[in-house]
């Protein structure tokens, strides 16, 4: 094998890939000025109480988008600290100007690979992790970038503490139920909502605009909410 042939079978299988459209000025200032502050970089996800300035629940998005949803959540929940990870830099720039513009103190935010920066994470330190509506990769032969896999529902099991939640969201109905029959064949799991049934709720999630125009287009959604035994 040669060397290029050889690093491109190491290559990691990526569940997403960069759709990054154009900053706006709003965007870029952000980034320059306000990932300092509320931003993290991968050695500090090692010492949470210290990257947030106190001890209290933590709850883990990935790939939140635009950040609407999570900057409603973290306001709402102002007793929890919530940690957002994204790799497309308009949707970062976006919600660090909420962040700012709405003085919310308990959020910080991480732009980069979800896959790698999980690593970084001590055992047990979340009690919470949320996937809403990652790519579906709908053609079979794509299924293997999906990013809810055995393997990665174990990572993510290290991460929770015994109890926290791992609540996922999807319009897609064949991932649905791909997600469904992972989680279900975990071992570090349970399902409050029962055997095999989808959670019959949001609990905390809100409404994205996301959601509400797939919704008007006929498209189901089906959440999942399963408990760290």
């Amino acid at each position: 094998m040669n060397q290029d042939a050889e690093t491109a079978w190491r290559r990691p299988i990526r569940s997403f890939v960069r759709r990054e459209g154009r900053l706006t000025p709003g965007q870029q200032r952000a980034l320059d000025e306000l990932y300092p502050r509320f931003g993290l970089e991968p050695d500090d996800l090692e010492d949470l109480d210290a990257a947030f300035g106190r001890q209290a629940p933590r709850v883990l998005e990935i790939g939140f988008g635009n950040g609407e949803s999570l900057a409603a959540m973290a306001n709402a929940h102002p007793e929890r600290d919530y940690l957002g990870i994204e790799v497309h830099r308009p949707g970062v720039g976006h919600l660090l100007m909420r962040i700012e513009r709405e003085g919310i103190e308990n959020l910080r935010i991480l732009c980069g690979d979800a896959q790698v920066l999980l690593d970084r994470l001590p055992p047990g330190s979340l009690d919470g992790l949320q996937l809403y509506f990652p790519d579906p990769w709908p053609k079979k032969r794509h299924h293997k970038r999906r990013i809810v896999q055995p393997e990665w529902v174990a990572q993510v099991a290290e991460k929770l503490r015994p109890g926290g939640f791992l609540h996922l969201a999807t319009d897609w109905e064949d991932y649905a139920h791909h997600m469904m029959e992972v989680l279900s064949d975990a071992p570090d799991y349970h399902n409050p909502a029962g055997a095999g049934c989808f959670a019959p709720s949001r609990h905390d999630r809100p409404v994205t605009k996301f959601e509400t125009r797939g919704r008007r287009k006929g498209h189901g959604v089906w959440d999942l909410f399963f408990v760290r035994r």
